[in-house]
């Protein structure tokens, strides 16, 4: 009775969202757009409830664009290599698919750590504004993953399971239909991280001190992917490792580390919010 509840098949429709002539418009460049939009507006009106210039938000929402779209696609394409080194001309070719949060988040922590310098305001208090619309934007760009039939899990029996055509499946695998729908596991992990998130910036506000959010959110989301990669099998790897596995363990640490770290910093100079 209950595996006849639970039970449910995921099919994609196709990468392809609409068509005209020469012109394709994929889900996942909508999937990117719709939550880079609503990241914007849910930034603006955080920035604004602490006090902050919400006109600095546009300004780094394009830089964090600059910088995480490039990082995501440059760490994909590093550890794929071998897709790549004899077809130079998809290298760039993101609406396909292929990219890594992980590499977002670094190129865009890089970008905001120099937007931060260049507008003379605290990187840490920036990185508030930012975490809530970031982990809400990832629970909603995995569904990019499904329409283009990637992120899979392990061929699964399960009631819940992803169909997956076999033009996309892993070699090995051709014969095996379905699988687990990690990305569903990870964007519904995602949303409980987001509504964590905003517990914390609703209920505590000015009395977490600026970087302790973002620790908070490298260690809730960390945990999740750590044990979601493990069901994937076409992780990106690091020799035997599987990168995603090791990077969210060193999140999970340094995250720690810092919360241990901010919360010994008694009375912290408040940064200039406005810009000013």
């Amino acid at each position: 009775m209950i595996s006849q509840l639970l039970a449910f098949e995921f099919t994609s429709p196709g990468p392809i969202a609409l068509e005209f002539g020469p012109l394709r418009m994929h889900w996942y460049g909508i999937f990117i757009g719709g939550a880079l939009l609503l990241g914007v507006n849910l930034s603006t009106w955080l920035a604004e409830r602490r006090k902050m210039d919400p006109d600095l938000v546009a300004d780094l929402a394009f830089a964090l664009v600059l910088g995480a779209l490039p990082g995501a696609r440059i760490y994909y394409v590093l550890f794929q290599w071998r897709d790549y080194v004899g077809h130079p001309e998809k290298m760039i070719a993101i609406w396909e698919g292929g990219i890594a949060i992980h590499g977002a988040i670094l190129g865009g922590m890089l970008a905001g750590w120099a937007f931060a310098r260049w507008r003379k305001v605290s990187f840490w208090a920036l990185t508030d504004i930012v975490v809530p619309s970031l982990i809400l934007g990832q629970a909603i760009g995995r569904w990019g993953n499904f329409f283009n039939s990637e992120a899979y899990g392990a061929p699964t029996d399960l009631p819940w399971k992803l169909l997956i055509p076999p033009d996309r499946r892993m070699a090995g695998f051709e014969s095996v239909a379905y699988y687990h729908p990690t990305f569903l596991y990870e964007s519904v992990w995602n949303l409980g991280v987001f509504g964590l998130v905003m517990v914390l910036v609703l209920k505590f506000g000015q009395r977490l001190k600026p970087g302790m959010l973002f620790c908070f959110y490298a260690i809730a989301y960390g945990c999740g992917r750590f044990w979601i990669e493990g069901l994937r099998t076409d992780s990106l790897m690091a020799g035997p490792l599987k990168m995603a596995q090791l990077v969210s363990l060193m999140g999970i640490i340094f995250g720690a580390i810092g919360l241990w770290w901010f919360s010994k910093i008694e009375n912290p100079q408040r940064a200039n919010l406005r810009g000013k």
